[in-house]
């Protein structure tokens, strides 16, 4: 793989997995789209563990906080987390649904819904319009430290839509927090603090899957493994820039903007699959 190829790939996972455009939708598309040859399950992993990194980073305080909570020690000093001490077995209670349909789905998600640009490019249009009624609902007074089981369950239940491509994990994650009556700020904080073990999770599962048939590191190709280390740094640094740059946003804006580029962009792929269906591409 070229290092633009893996560069550009890095950039566009950092980007798309935590702001509510659908990081699968485009890591399936861009590359159809400039006619360049699958990346391969290897270099999925690679992406994922760089977002891993860049979550695990800029939420590293944040999960220090949490998970001594959990077990019950005080440490920390985020007050809304402070009067959250359950916050990790609330994560924990929102992980079970992705969890299980990743067992149940995953390989129709990768290998046939991934595939199919009408899908997507639906997905696309339908979350981003649920996205501009979900933002308009809620009174959006609630902050972590307000997160209740039935919260976590809701917006754990709508991760798991987001094994169909098209749909974005941090998009529908958000919408349901703002039903649940989170503010924008808090329901994409709840949403990546959630994402964390999901990510890491795939992540790990495929890269089982990879050993098991026979890969890993020394199954890799040699002229790989540059482009696997580049796209892990690049995803991780692309991924803690848009973090802190979306819940910014969030704080001052709505999220608008990200319906019509959903829209639009659902739109341009669903032209060009039929383009390409009539015209033998």
């Amino acid at each position: 793989m070229p290092l633009l190829h893996a560069i550009i790939l890095g950039i566009i996972q950092g980007l798309t997995e935590f702001l509510p455009v659908s990081s699968s939708a485009h890591l399936a598309l861009i590359p159809w789209a400039l006619g360049w040859n699958d990346q391969g399950l290897s270099f999925d992993i690679a992406l994922h563990v760089g977002t891993v990194l860049a979550v695990v980073a800029y939420f590293f305080r944040d999960w220090v906080q949490v998970i001594a909570q959990g077990f019950g020690l005080n440490i920390g000093s985020d007050p809304a987390i402070r009067r959250n001490p359950k916050l990790l077995w609330l994560l924990v209670l929102g992980s079970v649904p992705a969890g299980i349909a990743g067992l149940l789905v995953k390989d129709l998600a990768e290998n046939v819904w991934r595939n199919n640009q009408y899908l997507i490019g639906s997905m696309l249009i339908l979350v981003g319009l649920f996205m501009w009624w979900a933002d308009s609902q809620g009174s959006r007074r609630k902050d972590l430290g307000n997160v209740s089981p039935a919260d976590s369950l809701t917006i754990g239940a709508a991760q798991a839509l987001a094994l169909v491509p098209g749909v974005s994990r941090s998009g529908i994650t958000i919408c349901a927090g703002l039903l649940r009556n989170l503010d924008r700020a808090t329901a994409a904080r709840f949403s990546f603090l959630l994402a964390t073990p999901a990510i890491a999770g795939a992540a790990a599962k495929d890269a089982w899957d990879l050993m098991r048939h026979g890969g890993g590191i020394a199954g890799i190709p040699a002229d790989m493994r540059s482009a696997l280390v580049v796209g892990v740094i690049v995803s991780a640094i692309s991924g803690a820039l848009t973090i802190q740059f979306f819940l910014n946003f969030l704080r001052r804006r709505p999220l608008t903007f990200f319906v019509w580029y959903r829209v639009i962009f659902g739109i341009i792929v669903i032209a060009l699959a039929t383009f390409f269906r009539y015209h033998g591409g």
